[in-house]
């Protein structure tokens, strides 16, 4: 079947059924032109300051981890597809791409006079190295877990690469947004990151920020508006606040309902529906999380509506599992399970039964850089001592989270989101047994084989349907008190038009201009 970007079909329109409704600011681009125009003639428009709340894990797109990496590094790099704010795949270093009938082989048409950075052609052996090196097929280690499922990558002529999986998969076309690099330029990706987007690579300043310029041989002509942007890390709610009040930052994002209000009147604060899960996340694998009566008494004592009442003026979704209920035909809606108001009584039933009718001693180690969950974990702790759990919070620098918490495992209970891309399931995946992603530790037999089924079938009535019970699991065993989905409420200077919202964790600064 063949994929036309300009044409009226559109494969992610079968499986992201239900689009996050966007607010956009100011009239934009939309980002699917074809012309290759050099944009070194237009005129200066200016540079801005985009807050940002972490530090960058790692400047090479095939290894950056953070999703706060990931929406800056949307502006340096592309793939072969890429998604829009409408929750599209649209072309990039590929101008179109045809799926064959069994869905083993993938054929792209890579897009004309597309540039690197250090102004070279893009050409299908960097392509082709691009896609082995994140399959794993340059040296057996995947970068992309998904990708592993390439099993050649093969160019068919100059402008014609085609690349064949091991089994049909209707949700990898969305993988294909990995970053194309030059060839062999992995080795110093990290120290000289080159890539295709719209700003190019300035500089690079732990704990400080990250600066970028336009690039004037961008593909699509006309863009981008500005001629730099910093991405300033900002790890404290305060000196955001007072930033953006004192004009230093421009676009900050992800506020807390305080913030909001404190910024409506200076700056235009616009609110989005985010690709965020906020949860309280509990460490399966350590007493007395262990034991699921005990991980059930916790959601039992959480109220979700005064959660998010306090920190998100009441503008999130609740929910009760990994799933965007923005995903309509896969999601289930499992508030009832648990209830989104305190069942104190049921709590201490649980934690009786299990042996800590006396309550017990809980930390949650939090990222002190998001003020959003420092907040949520406020009440959190207040809602758990009603049943006689003694919870404390542990802040933690956002670096130290990534290594202990996320990636070493190292502790009991976090309070944390994680994004989704446009798959359904994107979120889910992480919760099978052997998942390097699974930081809760979630183990349970029939959900990685009802997952492993849900990625064999291409009908997608059948996958939505393992998808809704892989959530229903999920929810029954307690793997993690899932709490909603946040309003991405985002504080944008009164002089600035063009920013757009996304379904996915990005920061679009291309079609960002001063003035209308």
């Amino acid at each position: 079947m063949k994929v036309s970007f300009h044409g009226k079909k559109r494969l992610c329109s079968l499986l992201f059924t239900a689009l996050l409704i966007m607010a956009v600011l100011g009239g934009c681009a939309d980002g699917t032109g074809e012309s290759s125009g050099d944009n070194s003639s237009k005129e200066p428009k200016g540079s801005i300051v985009v807050g940002i709340q972490q530090d960058i894990d790692s400047l090479d797109p095939h290894k950056a981890t953070a999703a706060g990496t990931k929406e800056i590094l949307f502006n340096i790099f592309e793939g072969l597809v890429k998604p829009d704010e409408n929750g599209n795949l649209i072309g990039a270093v590929a101008s179109d791409y045809k799926i064959s009938e069994d869905g083993l082989v993938y054929t792209f048409t890579l897009r004309e006079n597309v540039k690197f950075h250090n102004g070279n052609a893009v050409t299908a052996e960097d392509v082709k190295y691009s896609l082995e090196r994140v399959s794993g097929l340059l040296d057996g280690t995947p970068l992309i877990s998904t990708m592993k499922a390439i099993e050649s990558v093969d160019i068919v002529d100059e402008k014609t690469v085609q690349v064949t999986v091991g089994s049909a998969n209707t949700e990898l076309i969305y993988s294909f947004v990995a970053a194309i690099i030059p060839n062999g330029s992995g080795e110093s990706a990290e120290a000289n990151p080159v890539g295709t987007g719209p700003f190019s690579f300035v500089s690079y300043k732990p704990l400080e920020g990250i600066e970028l310029a336009k690039f004037a041989n961008y593909w699509q002509e006309g863009l981008p508006y500005l001629d730099g942007v910093t991405f300033k890390i900002v790890n404290s709610a305060d000196t955001a606040l007072m930033e953006l009040q004192g004009g230093t930052i421009d676009i900050y994002a992800y506020l807390t309902d305080s913030q909001a209000q404190a910024l409506k009147e200076s700056h235009q604060v616009i609110g989005s529906a985010s690709n965020v899960v906020q949860a309280l996340f509990l460490n399966n694998a350590v007493a007395p999380l262990d034991d699921v009566r005990v991980r059930q008494a916790i959601l039992y004592a959480l109220d979700k509506e005064e959660i998010n009442d306090f920190v998100g003026g009441g503008s999130g979704t609740l929910i009760s599992s990994a799933m965007l209920p923005t995903l309509k035909d896969n999601y289930v809606d499992l508030n009832d399970t648990y209830g989104t108001k305190a069942n104190v009584e049921k709590a201490r039933e649980l934690l009786t039964a299990a042996g800590y009718a006396e309550g017990f001693d809980l930390e949650i180690a939090i990222p002190s850089n998001y003020e959003f969950h420092m907040q949520t974990g406020e009440v959190v702790v207040e809602q758990l001592k009603a049943v006689g759990i003694n919870a404390t919070i542990k802040a933690v620098e956002w670096g130290t989270w990534l290594d202990e918490v996320y990636n070493g495992r190292q502790y009991t209970a976090t309070i944390s989101g994680i994004t989704c891309d446009m798959t359904p399931g994107y979120l889910l995946n992480r919760f099978q047994t052997t998942s390097k992603k699974n930081f809760i530790n979630f183990a349970n037999e029939e959900y990685d084989a009802l997952y492993l089924k849900a990625q064999e079938t291409l009908d997608l009535t059948e996958k939505a349907e393992y998808y809704k019970q892989l959530q229903k699991i999920l929810c029954d065993e307690a793997g993690s008190a899932f709490l909603q989905v946040p309003a991405n409420m985002t504080a944008i200077g009164k002089e600035l038009t063009g920013y757009k919202f996304y379904p996915v964790y990005v920061q679009d600064i291309s079609t960002v201009t001063f003035g209308k």
